[in-house]
């Protein structure tokens, strides 16, 4: 990394300050510019897309009683979540790092906050995921003993280490590194570079923030019950397995995020993916929605900075601009709405409802015409556009 900022600081300092396209004057070096192909160009946004949604998403640990084909289905859905709402991911992220401070390290109340830990009944069933205060009840009330486990062994159980993680921080590097470069030189870039750019800042955030949390852990740690006075059902709350709110999808994932109280805040079997169960400071709380909302702004701000980009019609850029100003406003909005609720008071939950969904619903459509136009505007591309530095593809990336 301290390589590639070396070489980026070298070439703001030699960088042309107009629109240059020229090669070195004596033939006997390399030139400045080479070609790459629409494959060059597609196939490097894919696997950086593909890095961004599924490589650097640390899921929670699935329910032992979950097929392959379920948790692969989960998987893909988290998949979806990530193209069309990154912000709740990195969000999610930092509200799971916000809830790591538990007097074990930072990695074992990773492992705990993602359902880790899985109470056994006297039948050495499985019975219960365990939370954080439940575990500590539990132990309190000498219903179980405290868990070892080091976090060498936690660290066994993760499919993820330095090097792969490093090698997909390495392709996001680059990704940025090469755009910007394409700045300085006033080389055109494309929308879905733009688009995949806005992705791979995201993605920094992400990892930076779940660095420490295990990855891919299919099976958790064995909690077994030893009390003889009372049962598991006695200490553990069920809780409510349906909820208003939840039964509407599109708002679902948002609000058990912040931990809406209609919602169940923990399933039987294992901790639900975008789990608000842990109550977070007052303080911690406003850093997590000041955050997102920062988050979703630099997000769409991204969008935004394609809004001079060469367009095949100008029908698409109005859409490309609407749709980008929509993505960054609207997170905004919602915020401004509540606290409009709060004022009223006595706002029906009914009005609260249609309202949010209506948001969500226009921040999905907006999302949708930005991914389709990524890709619809690579049919007609200006010459520029496939042009890049030659020093660009020598540096390691997939």
């Amino acid at each position: 990394m301290s390589l590639l900022l070396c070489v980026f600081l070298h070439l703001v300092e030699a960088a042309p300050t107009t629109n240059s396209t020229a090669t070195t004057s004596n033939n006997s070096e390399a030139p400045l510019f080479t070609t790459r192909t629409l494959w060059d160009i597609v196939s490097s946004c894919i696997l950086t897309l593909f890095a961004c949604i599924y490589s650097a998403i640390h899921p929670n640990i699935p329910s032992p009683q979950d097929s392959p084909v379920l948790i692969l289905w989960r998987r893909l859905g988290i998949m979806i979540m990530a193209l069309i709402f990154p912000e709740l991911i990195v969000t999610w992220a930092m509200r799971q790092w916000l809830s790591a401070h538990y007097t074990w390290t930072q990695m074992h109340s990773f492992f705990l906050l993602m359902g880790g830990f899985m109470l056994y009944d006297a039948d050495r069933k499985p019975y219960h995921t365990l939370q954080p205060d439940q575990l500590l009840k539990l132990i309190g009330a000498g219903c179980i003993d405290a868990p070892t486990i080091t976090e060498n062994q936690i660290r066994d159980r993760s499919k993820g280490n330095v090097i792969s993680k490093g090698l997909i921080m390495l392709q996001a590097a680059w990704f940025v590194l090469q755009l910007i470069t394409r700045a300085i030189y006033h080389l055109e870039t494309t929308q879905l570079e733009a688009g995949t750019l806005a992705f791979a800042v995201l993605n920094f955030l992400t990892y930076a923030v779940w660095w420490n949390k295990p990855l891919d852990v299919q099976c958790p740690r064995p909690v077994y019950w030893k009390s003889t006075e009372s049962k598991p059902g006695d200490h553990t709350d069920e809780g409510n397995p349906f909820g208003v709110v939840e039964a509407l999808i599109p708002v679902h994932p948002l609000v058990e995020l912040i931990g809406w109280r209609e919602i169940p805040t923990s399933r039987k079997l294992r901790v639900p993916t975008f789990d608000g169960s842990i109550e977070l400071k007052s303080l911690d709380q406003m850093v997590l929605t000041f955050a997102g909302l920062l988050i979703a702004t630099i997000f769409g701000g991204i969008h935004c900075m394609a809004w001079f980009f060469a367009f095949f019609t100008h029908q698409e850029q109005v859409l490309w601009r609407m749709s980008a100003i929509t993505i960054s406003c609207t997170p905004w909005l919602g915020i401004l709405t509540g606290l409009l609720f709060v004022v009223l008071d006595r706002t029906p939950h009914v009005v609260m409802i249609i309202v949010y969904v209506s948001y969500v619903m226009l921040y999905i459509t907006a999302r949708a015409i930005l991914l389709v136009l990524m890709f619809t505007t690579l049919r007609n591309l200006p010459p520029d556009a496939y042009k890049v530095l030659s020093w660009t593809t020598l540096v390691p990336h997939m």
